[in-house]
């Protein structure tokens, strides 16, 4: 039995032996979990900001306390970005889909500038709490190089391929962001 999508419809395949009534059950259980698959790789942004707190609680000691986290359409060259001064988090739509450790290795490296505005080693060993921090930070990599976005060697903003902001911005914030 196996399930895909083709566009808007779901083609669910069962084998010709099963009942009429356990072919509906199976296909019923098929949907259920496709539909639990897809929710948890898109998750909304109430799901990211549970997610972000229990992030901040296993690897940072809980220290980090968003406000808000959510979802953006228009970072275009930036996986996820925040703002320390009042708390809030963005994640770039681009993210959605992406395996659920890439999405928490951006959450746990804007939490833990929640803490730590810079890009400096003691931001660095917060964010290598995560152990998947490294991989993640290569799979964003390759995605960026396949979608012809800037590699870190390209990058002019700073040596470790994150983007540090250019500046204050509308309303004395200072982003921080991973770019992509």
């Amino acid at each position: 039995m196996s399930a895909y999508r083709d566009g808007d419809k779901v083609v669910v395949m069962v084998p010709s032996r099963l009942s009429k009534a356990e072919e509906e059950q199976w296909i019923a259980t098929i949907l259920e979990r496709l539909e639990e698959r897809e929710r948890r790789r898109r998750p909304t942004d109430a799901d990211l900001q549970s997610r972000a707190r229990e992030l901040s609680r296993r690897y940072l000691d809980g220290r980090a306390d968003p406000v808000s986290v959510r979802w953006v359409a228009n970072q275009r060259s930036r996986w996820g970005s925040c703002t320390p001064d009042d708390g809030t988090i963005r994640l770039s739509t681009r993210l959605r889909g992406m395996p659920g450790w890439v999405v928490d290795y951006v959450l746990v490296h804007e939490l833990a500038h929640l803490l730590i505005p810079g890009h400096g080693a003691d931001f660095w060993e917060l964010v290598g709490a995560y152990p998947k921090a490294d991989r993640a930070r290569g799979y964003l990599e390759g995605v960026a190089a396949a979608a012809h976005l800037p590699l870190e060697a390209d990058a002019p903003e700073a040596e470790d391929g994150m983007h540090h902001g250019d500046g204050l911005h509308p309303g004395g914030e200072y982003p921080h962001e991973v770019a992509g």
